[in-house]
């Protein structure tokens, strides 16, 4: 078995080559008229000038970070930390790139060949984003496991030294997807609001109109937020329920050590394959896309579901393995479909909101919430059950197992998130363009389709947030030697308030963030309209890079505040309280995490269909009284789902992760 370990980089590097051998073949596409190409080189502009000023400032907290892990824990730690970043940095890039290349290429190829061929541009787009995360994320833990592994590792380490550089890498991914997440998710609301607000609440004009100063902004937002920022996410789930389940290994006796570390790495190698097959199965030969985007998704699985029950019998001669994964996975995919129910058009909770929409704004944010709050219940109950299914299944390396099988097809699930955002921009393409209606009706069924899959994205990050934080939480209490967190202890339940109260205060300081970008937007987009009438008349040209720079400038600036609060206050607990009450805090995190996070990206998404289903001729159709109530609620609800909601997912992780880092300093 042992010799399989040397396949995983291959695979991993696979992996990487289909996603290059694609982002071609997304560049030989044709980009269209000169109009369409102009847009969309305002928009990869705008997109990469944000991603090239986010990345330095990045680099100025991980070089102090590189520093205070090398001298205090370990520089070897320090290296692999340096790694997780370089390589979250590359996924984002890559995939955002992509995806700013794909867009006017969907456009185009709805205009030319319909929803067929624009389906396949703009799933490969997403493809990318997704097999390079799980490339690179596969790439840099099995290569840290060949050389250092304790087990006949080239530059074997010992185990608590080895643990040590595995979680380093860990934090490393870690790190930037913090900023990522929330400096993308301020940008693209910010950008949103303002545009929504002032154009089509105000002004009386369609989405995307090339007259609304914040439209650009807005489609840029679509790729730093829901592209690189739920990349980064998802590559720092992929890879931390990775690192737990081999830590793990290496501290408990349930299994050995060997065997207990190569299964998640030939699982998740694996997941990759599954994950390229099911990229060739989307092909564009349906004009119905949720069903090509649905037979992806249940191949991926189908594929990982079979090969771990041969797994498990090769490496523990049973299938307390398998089935531990199938739970993590039918989890997955179950908390997936609840997301969808709440949040999709189609079912009664988003209903129910257009029609309360008909009383005004805020009878729409009462059922907004009430929906979102509702929504937390089958997922805890099904994460709940998935926990003590894997527990007495297979113990806490069940946990642990269950984390990586949620997480296996990662590469596909995160192709048919970010096709969503791509299929967005390929209809703002078309509408700037002014290309003629029916290509608009095909790009709008995609992007329709689009926001249900991110909706159940959105849903899958939360549930393997919370499975690999439990992971992770795990592998902490092994190496501090905690056998038990005492509720009776003072410290411990002051680090349990310390711990709901950073969940609440990251919400708010990520909410008000969104606030203070978008009301300069929306100031913005005001004095054009006013100084400038005849951008409104179509005889002036807006001034779109005004407000890019407004939303890029207020996202550096707000982001930094939420990712130092997030490294600091562990150590800080740590370091006064001891082991036991930073144990208490991680528990409090996770705990209202998990909840606030489903609440509002849930909340968030509800609110967003409901107005695109009054957009549908439902409830007073587009423009009229309940239309305008919709849109303040799919205003609020804009910084719910794509930057508090998602930014908790990595909130719970990442200071779990620190917590394992700097666990030396505790000790």
């Amino acid at each position: 078995m042992e010799n399989l370990l040397y396949a995983v980089p291959v695979i991993a590097a696979v992996s990487l080559v289909v996603a290059l051998l694609l982002k071609s073949w997304i560049g030989n596409q044709d980009e269209g008229n000169d109009r369409m190409k102009e847009i969309a080189s305002y928009i990869r502009e705008g997109a990469m000038a944000f991603l090239g000023r986010e990345y330095k400032m990045v680099a100025i907290f991980v070089a102090a970070l590189l520093v205070i892990i090398g001298f205090f824990i370990s520089w070897f730690s320090a290296a692999a930390f340096l790694v997780g970043a370089i390589f979250s940095v590359l996924a984002g890039f890559i995939g955002m790139k992509t995806a700013t290349d794909a867009n006017v290429r969907t456009t185009n190829a709805a205009s030319k060949n319909g929803m067929p061929a624009a389906l396949k541009v703009a799933f490969r787009g997403g493809a990318v984003m997704g097999l390079c995360v799980v490339g690179l994320g596969l790439l840099g833990v099995s290569v840290i496991y060949i050389l250092c592994n304790p087990n006949g590792g080239i530059f074997a380490l010992e185990s608590e030294v080895f643990a040590s550089v595995l979680t380093g890498f860990g934090l490393g991914a870690s790190s930037v997807a913090l900023f990522g997440r929330v400096g993308g998710g301020i940008y693209t609301k910010a950008a949103d609001v303002g545009a929504d607000l002032v154009g089509k609440v105000e002004a009386g004009i369609p989405e995307d109109d090339p007259r609304n100063p914040a439209v650009i902004a807005d489609n840029v937002g679509d790729n730093v937020g829901d592209v690189a920022g739920m990349g980064s996410d998802l590559f720092e789930s992929y890879v931390g329920s990775i690192v737990s389940t081999i830590t793990l290994a290496l501290t408990i006796d349930a299994v050995s050590q060997v065997d207990g570390s190569l299964f998640p790495l030939i699982l998740a190698a694996i997941g990759i394959v599954a994950s390229i097959i099911s990229v060739f199965f989307v092909n564009g030969k349906t004009s119905n896309p949720a069903k090509q985007l649905n037979l992806g998704t249940y191949i991926s699985s189908a594929i990982v579901i079979v090969a771990a029950l041969a797994l498990s019998f090769a490496f523990f001669g049973d299938i307390k393995a398998f089935i531990a994964v199938a739970i993590g996975l039918v989890v997955g995919v179950a908390i997936g479909k609840i997301t969808e129910f709440y949040t999709s058009g189609d079912f009664k909770p988003v209903q129910e909101i257009a029609k309360q929409c008909e009383t005004g704004s805020a009878t729409c944010i009462i059922s907004g919430f009430a929906t979102g709050l509702t929504s937390t219940v089958f997922p805890l109950l099904l994460i709940a059950i998935g926990i003590i299914g894997a527990y007495y299944i297979f113990g806490l390396y069940g946990i642990a197992i269950a984390a990586v099988g949620m997480l296996s097809t990662t590469g596909t699930v995160i192709a048919v998130d970010a096709y969503g955002p791509i299929s967005d921009n390929a209809g703002g393409i078309a509408e700037m363009s002014e290309l003629p209606e029916e290509v608009r009706e095909i790009t709008d069924t995609l992007d329709s389709v689009g926001n249900t899959t991110a909706a159940v994205g959105k849903g899958f990050a939360v549930g393997s947030a919370a499975l690999t934080a439990l992971a992770l939480f795990v592998s902490y209490s092994q190496i501090a030697n905690l056998d038990k967190i005492d509720l009776l202890d003072p410290n411990v339940v002051a680090g349990l308030l310390i711990g709901g109260m950073l969940t609440m205060l990251f919400s708010a300081l990520t909410m008000n963030s969104v606030g203070k970008a978008a009301n300069q937007m929306i100031e913005e987009v005001r004095r054009q309209f006013r100084e400038f009438p005849g951008i409104m008349e179509g005889t002036q040209k807006p001034d779109y890079a005004t407000c890019v720079d407004i939303s890029t400038g207020a996202a550096l600036k707000e982001m930094l505040l939420p990712g130092i609060l997030a490294i600091v206050c562990p150590i800080a607990v740590g370091l006064i309280l001891g082991t036991e009450a930073l144990g208490g805090l991680l528990a409090g995190a996770l705990v209202t995490g998990v909840l606030m996070a489903i609440t509002m990206s849930n909340a968030g998404g509800a609110w967003d269909n409901a107005k695109k289903y009054i957009e549908n001729g439902h409830n007073g159709g587009k423009g009229s009284e309940p239309h305008k109530a919709a849109v303040v609620g799919d205003t609020v609800g804009d910084p719910f789902k794509d930057t508090s909601g998602p930014s908790l997912n990595i909130l719970i992780k990442l200071m779990t992760i620190v917590s394992v880092v700097f666990l030396p300093l505790f000790l």
